[in-house]
């Protein structure tokens, strides 16, 4: 399925943007926009990595909170870069909804096995299982009939 291929490749471009903004800040969201429009992507990968990395960034507070909540013994700060850009980004895709969450985590894990160390995919994936249960909506009992 090419809408696969291009959602895989567009994290690894979001990821790549968030690592560029975490290291450089706010203001150089325009260059980080900048790399990705430049690259040898599609529109369609462009557009979607754009705006992964967009809204991640703007909800990267958020993201730390949760990862903080489940990672105890680590400090976000001190995280590895492209940890901390990986479990934003899939923090960010499980509150959006947009994709399922075991979708969520392979994506998250598969970068981790290529842009990051060998600890990195199990550590990533139980935080994030953690985070996607504390995310996944509540369903109500549902009523006994006597």
């Amino acid at each position: 399925r090419p809408e696969v291929k291009h959602r895989h490749r567009a994290r690894r471009l979001a990821l790549q943007t968030l690592c560029c903004l975490d290291a450089q800040g706010e203001d150089a969201m325009d260059l980080a926009v900048t790399f990705i429009r430049e690259g040898r992507e599609s529109l369609d990968v462009m557009a979607i990595a754009e705006r992964m990395a967009r809204e991640a960034w703007a909800a990267r507070d958020q993201a730390d909170r949760l990862v903080a909540a489940h990672s105890p013994r680590w400090d976000v700060p001190r995280m590895p870069v492209v940890d901390r850009g990986i479990l934003r980004l899939a923090c960010w895709e499980l509150a959006a909804g947009d994709a399922p969450p075991k979708v969520v985590l392979n994506e998250a894990i598969r970068l981790a096995q290529e842009f990051s160390t060998v600890e990195s995919p199990r550590f990533i994936n139980g935080v994030l299982a953690a985070v996607a249960r504390d995310l996944a909506p509540q369903t109500p009992p549902t009523p006994q009939h006597p």
